[in-house]
């Protein structure tokens, strides 16, 4: 039972990454007629908030948008898929930040916040795609790379992705065009400070006695790790489908058994694609705080499983967003970025095992807490209380 299981997730993987492209590829007229209506009704001039229809087009093709430097984003892209495919989570949260900070493109679209509010939501539409596509990616290369290593519970991410199904759909299709950018950098900030209190309780002595069965996997994973440096040599401990069926799964990873309902990742998959799918992320800094401490697992297969719950909720918010809604990209920061997220997803997943679970949780606490105050502040203060200010 659990060798056929395996061929039809493999199948179920290659379908997404193959129906991808093609749900994509539809037409984008009807975005650009969006953008060129939103740019028409702006105030021509050369003050803020005005467009200069004379000055060299940017960013969207707006004239005197910013120009990013599509060698930063390539090396910032890096940084987001290590960070996505190491722990599964904070890859659209980096993602937002350097379209948002970096990139300068939130600074841009909140001077029409007045003078054009269509073309100001526009803006904040096309982060939150941009966000997804980079996401994207690394999680259909993470999923494919953890998958080969053992480490990812595939009953458990499509029973996760088929809850995410319904709230990628359906947020991009009641918001879309109605967020202010200064709304969604203050959703976005207090979503990821939420989070970062329930990972910090997981690292405390209370916390980590909850998790007994994690922790023990944990470490028998990391002794392995040490034994061996060949990433494929671990999968005949990985994660082993001992039991199958609609009232209940049962697997084990590094001889510790595990459980869970498949009922009860549907629900939590419709809502954690609901709120990551309105702020335009992957939904990773979610999906792990629930695999961790609703579902118990150990932070070395909660990656895997949180990459392929993303992949799927990916591919139907982007299609939604693109070809439902008609918002449009930046296709040349695009291209480069997804170079780089390939490069850092090739490297997330080799370079992660040798990372103790405790320091794996760290990172993410100490990423969470920066971005949620930084971004919280800014939307709902107007100002960072954090640099860069």
């Amino acid at each position: 039972m659990a060798h056929n299981f395996k061929m039809v997730a493999v199948i179920f993987i290659v379908g997404v990454l193959f129906l991808s492209p093609i749900l994509i590829a539809a037409p984008a007229h009807a975005g650009s007629d969006r953008l060129a209506e939103a740019i028409a009704q702006t105030p021509q001039g050369t003050k803020a908030g005005e467009i200069n229809p004379e000055a060299k087009p940017g960013w969207l093709g707006i004239p005197g948008a910013p120009s990013p430097n599509l060698l930063i984003g390539f090396f910032w892209a890096i940084w987001v898929g290590w960070i996505f495919s190491t722990v599964g989570a904070f890859g659209g949260i980096m993602a937002g930040v350097g379209h948002i900070t970096v990139f300068g493109l939130a600074n841009y679209g909140k001077t029409f916040k007045q003078t054009s509010p269509i073309l100001n939501k526009l803006i904040a539409d096309s982060i939150r795609v941009s966000n997804q596509w980079l996401v994207g990616l690394s999680a259909a290369i993470s999923s494919l790379n953890y998958y080969k290593a053992g480490r990812l519970v595939l009953p458990l991410g499509i029973a996760l992705a088929i809850g995410a199904v319904g709230g990628s759909i359906g947020v991009p299709i009641l918001t879309a065009g109605k967020i202010s950018l200064k709304s969604y950098i203050g959703y976005f900030g207090l979503c990821v400070f939420a989070v970062a209190g329930v990972l910090l309780y997981e690292t405390l002595p209370a916390g980590m006695a909850k998790r007994k069965a994690a922790t023990q996997a944990a470490k028998a994973f990391e002794k392995g790790a040490k034994e061996t440096k060949k990433l494929g040599e671990a999968k005949d401990v990985g994660v082993k489908i001992t039991q199958f069926g609609l009232g209940k799964v049962v697997f084990t990873f590094y001889g510790v058994e595990f459980s869970f309902h498949p009922i009860i990742p549907v629900i939590g998959g419709l809502f954690i694609a609901s709120v990551a799918s309105f702020i335009g992320v992957g939904g990773g800094f979610l999906f792990v705080p629930f695999l961790t401490s609703v579902a118990g697992l150990p932070m070395f297969i909660v990656a895997g499983t949180s990459a392929l719950t993303v992949l799927v909720g990916m591919v139907v918010s982007i299609f939604t967003y693109m070809v439902v809604k008609g918002t449009v990209v930046y296709w040349p920061l695009i291209g480069a970025e997804l170079l780089g997220i390939f490069v850092g997803s090739m490297i997330g997943p080799r370079t992660s095992k040798y990372i103790p679970e405790v320091w794996l949780k760290r990172l993410f606490i100490l990423l969470a807490v920066y971005v949620g105050l930084r971004y919280s502040s800014r939307g709902f203060l107007g100002y960072s209380i954090v640099p860069p200010f």
